[in-house]
């Protein structure tokens, strides 16, 4: 495996071993090289700071669930180094051409034109991008298929990006050529305009693809592995027929689903956005209930969402973004919230920072509480000349100071996702601590609050939550680190032999004898570099706490949050 290095600034590349960074994929990739190479110091947007793409230790292989990319820089909106992780066809391309990262380095003057970079068996080519000529992402999807030939799978940043906005994504190609896939937290987009790179095209094509140490081993490993994954409950069953969106009367029911800024756990409509609403309405219509986001996913947790007349208008349809434009702006209508979540693709940007900007839009009375259409004319000024779309597109932070709002849930400028902590304890403990801002995938103790995957800790008190939001971090790390999909948790939670098969498949791809500690270790390693490289660009305990107001009593339960800071630091001891 090599590390392909891209100068933005001079249209250069070269290859180089992995030296230093042998044994390491995914995640632990991203993050080793920003600690090693990005100064603490640099803005996010300056030529030191460098966007990393890196496939997963066993992406490109038959393994299934394998296919996710870690994508890694100095985040702009949080200051922190970030790792941004998405499906999409991108990670097992590269792997197939034998890259272990792509890195995209310097940064050219800020009136150069945008570039177009095509990487292929035989090199990387330059090329000026195809002028937009007004068009958002699906539409210059198009122009991209048409000028690459319709055979390289493009990342991609939108309008947000080229205007290096804090919430602004790089967005990816899906096996069926929508760019409806997105590294979506942390502003990667931005970093990506600011090298004025529009997008990256990779076409393995004539590739000599992935070589495996022992692949009779591999097969029977992945046998295995596709056997504990179809058989879980979750991944088997539940994500299949309703997707992420299965969560909203779940996390409603216990009342952690976040209300009108996090002032109730219950929404009375929940039932209207819910998993089972969506499934109806892509049945009825003529959609798809399930699909993979790559090739190889055996859960299929991702949908094709259409319209009353039967036409396409967004995939991967998450119980994040339902939340996020429902019920936390008290919006019940899941066909408008269906297309804010495919402007926010349009535009290239989060769904989770834009919803909660929205609702900063609410608060401070830009806008009425519950008007959806007034929400989504918000977000369509993103990207445009209009100055509201900044402040907007900079998400929920920029929002809430634009219009005097006092009542931010952010943690490190990133916006909180679908989960109150004060309900789901264990959640608000990754929000808290995890290096990268407010983040449930850090961490997802819904598992064991909620669902009671993998143990039971309750959500509503206080303890065990430390601890284990400690363990789901370092165990997501190493998840993140091979290209697997989180949701793989799942199952891994609940199997005893799953850390252990994920072993063996390392094992057989690469030779070797790594072990389920070798792996956790692996998590450790990558959590050090990350809050190493966090305390050298000034962060401290103090920022690792959730906004004051979250002291408040959260309806149905009445449950507070009382964490001190402390308290907090336990989770962030190994």
């Amino acid at each position: 495996m090599k590390i392909l290095r891209i100068n933005t600034r001079e249209r250069t590349y070269k290859y180089e071993d992995m030296g230093e960074y042998a044994g390491l994929g995914g995640r632990a990739l991203t993050s080793r090289i920003v600690r090693k190479e990005v100064p603490a110091d640099a803005h996010a947007l300056s030529a030191d700071n460098k966007l990393i793409f890196a496939p997963g230790l066993l992406s490109g292989t038959m393994a299934a669930n394998s296919g996710r990319i870690s994508v890694g820089a100095k985040s702009p909106l949080t200051g922190s180094i970030k790792e941004s992780n998405s499906g999409g066809m991108l990670s097992q391309k590269l792997a197939k051409l034998g890259l272990a990262a792509v890195v995209l380095e310097d940064k050219p003057e800020k009136d150069a034109p945008f570039t177009a970079i095509r990487i292929t068996k035989d090199g990387v080519e330059f090329s000026d991008a195809p002028d937009r000529e007004g068009k958002d992402n699906y539409e210059y999807q198009k122009v991209l298929d048409e000028a690459f030939g319709g055979k390289a799978t493009v990342a991609l940043i939108g309008t947000a990006g080229e205007q290096c906005l804090q919430a602004s994504t790089i967005q990816f190609t899906d096996p069926f050529g929508n760019p409806a896939r997105s590294a979506g937290r942390g502003g990667m987009g931005a970093v990506m305009g600011s090298k004025r790179v529009r997008c990256i095209a990779v076409d393995n094509s004539g590739a000599k693809g992935i070589e495996y140490a022992d692949k009779d081993a591999f097969k029977a490993a992945n046998k295995r592995w596709t056997e504990i994954l179809k058989t879980h409950p979750v991944t088997g069953q539940g994500l299949a027929g309703f997707g992420t969106a299965i969560l909203v009367n779940i996390i409603n029911e216990a009342g952690a689903l976040p209300t009108k800024n996090f002032r109730s756990g219950q929404y009375e409509h929940a039932a209207d956005v819910s998993g089972e609403k969506m499934s109806e309405l892509i049945e009825k219509r003529g959609g798809k209930v399930h699909e993979g986001c790559h090739p190889g996913c055996v859960m299929q947790c991702s949908q094709r969402y259409v319209d009353e007349n039967g036409e396409y208008v967004t995939s991967g349809f998450e119980y994040e973004t339902l939340w996020g434009f429902g019920p936390n702006g008290l919006v019940h209508d899941i066909d408008l919230i269906a297309e804010m979540d495919r402007v926010c693709d349009e535009k290239g940007i989060d769904t989770i920072e834009m919803a909660n900007a929205v609702t900063m839009a609410m608060e401070g009375g830009l806008i009425e509480w519950g008007d959806g259409p007034a929400a989504k004319a918000l977000l369509e000024k993103v990207g445009t000349d209009d100055p509201l779309g900044r402040i907007i597109g900079n998400g929920t932070g920029s929002t809430a100071a634009a219009f005097g709002v006092d009542r931010v849930p952010t943690v490190k400028n990133q916006a909180l996702p679908a989960y109150d902590p004060r309900a789901v304890k264990g959640v608000g403990v990754t929000y808290a601590t995890n290096p990268m801002g407010g983040d449930h995938t850090a961490g997802y103790a819904v598992c064991q609050n909620v669902l009671k995957v993998g143990g039971d800790v309750d959500g509503m008190k206080d303890d065990g939550n430390v601890e284990l939001s400690k363990n789901l971090q370092v165990a997501t790390a190493s998840i993140d680190s091979t290209g697997m999909c989180l949701f793989v948790a799942f199952a891994v939670l609940d199997t005893p032999d799953a850390m252990q098969v994920l072993c063996d498949l390392l094992n057989a791809r690469y030779g070797g004898n790594i072990t389920p500690d070798d792996a956790l270790a692996l998590g450790v390693q990558t959590l050090k570099d990350e809050h190493s490289f966090n305390a050298d660009a000034g962060f401290t305990k103090h920022d690792d706490q959730l906004p004051r107001w979250f002291k408040e009593a959260l309806p149905p339960h009445n449950v507070t949050w009382d964490y001190s800071e402390e308290d907090l630091q336990a989770a962030k001891t190994f």
